[in-house]
């Protein structure tokens, strides 16, 4: 086992039944961030190509309580949607990335400087001397590995992301579009994304047209 191999002893699995179907929980504590993160596993992906895959950044205000500010919430339930109709396909959960990596008091921080002083996405945390993004996607490729997936197709709007994952050894086939409605609300997080982060945010034309 390599130093940055998943240690067999860090991971739990369980059926997990859910109101789209029954996936496969992979818990695990990664080795170099030593955080505790999770793969949904829906199919058989062992020694796949090409498999539907989502690296999916924690966003309590997002995936648990709806928030429109974000879309976060909407690409977690789209994501598994698209994984079960598949009929294979990964979810890793990544634990640790709440406001892309500067957690959640700094986040809501951030939330509050926006709604204040009306500064973007980016601007309210280099506001408060952070950084705007400090994700790893280290455990995502780690756990893609552990579980045998040969190559992906990666659901994001983030070609950062697919580069990141390329270069954990993770085999990049393309991207597949993740791509939520915009609305008031969440209009300029969306428009920020896409000029400032250089997400792939196609649908914004047609919504600011």
């Amino acid at each position: 086992m390599s130093e940055h191999s998943m240690d067999p002893a860090s991971v739990a699995e369980s059926e997990l039944a859910t109101r789209r179907g029954t996936f496969r929980a992979v818990a695990f504590r990664d080795p170099v961030d030593d955080q505790e993160h999770v793969a949904l596993v829906f199919g058989e992906v062992l020694g796949f190509e090409e498999v539907l895959v989502r690296a999916h950044s924690e966003c309590l205000t997002g995936d648990a309580f709806g928030a429109l500010r974000c879309e976060c919430g909407d690409q977690l339930g789209a994501a598994l949607d698209a994984i079960v109709r598949e009929g294979r396909g990964v979810l890793v959960y990544l634990r640790g990335h709440e406001g892309r990596g500067i957690g959640l008091v700094a986040k809501v921080r951030t939330l509050a400087l926006q709604d204040r002083l009306g500064l973007d996405t980016v601007d309210s945390a280099t506001e408060l001397g952070l950084p705007v993004d400090v994700r790893d996607y280290g455990p995502a490729a780690r756990v893609l590995l552990y579980l045998g997936v040969r190559s992906v197709r990666l659901m994001s709007n983030n070609p950062d992301k697919a580069r990141a994952l390329d270069e954990y050894g993770i085999k990049v086939m393309g991207r597949v579009p993740l791509l939520m409605p915009a609305r008031a609300e969440n209009l300029a997080y969306l428009t920020a994304k896409r000029d400032r982060l250089g997400h792939d945010l196609p649908h914004l034309d047609e919504t600011l047209g």
